[in-house]
Formats: structure tokens, sequence, C-alpha cells
């Protein structure tokens, strides 16, 4: 088993804004407020949360092929 990759680097659709976050492995995260245009971002249809939208990594539960936050 592959090990979990807590780290994602969450890019604003907006503005293009990159930045590294660390994300929780306990609970999703919904809503995530661009630190550059201020934009708050919010999970794409289908998707549980910022990082799989617009992260390049998925959340641990994804990784781990769990089901994630509902």
């Amino acid at each position: 088993m592959n090990a979990v990759v807590l780290e994602s680097v969450l890019t604003c659709p907006h503005c293009g804004f990159a930045r590294r976050e660390t994300m929780p492995t306990d609970a999703c995260r919904f809503f995530y407020e661009c630190s550059s245009c201020k934009t708050l971002l919010r999970p794409r249809p289908g998707d549980c949360c910022v990082f799989c939208s617009f992260g390049s990594v998925k959340c641990p539960p994804v990784q781990q092929q769990l089901r994630c936050c509902e």
C-alpha cells in the first residue's frame, strides 16, 4: 500500500495563484479562500472537498480508496 500524501498544492481557478497546504486527515475541507484574489472556493459537483477539485493531490480518504466526507 502506498503512503498517503498529506500536502497538496491548491490552485485558484480564478486567478491561478497556487499555494501548498497540508490536508486534514480527519475532516473534509469544503471552503478555501484564495489568499491572492480572496475568492471562496467550494468543491466542484461530485467532489468531496476543495483538494479533490483544485489540488495537485486528492484528499487522504480518496487516496486510500475510502468513502470521503458526505
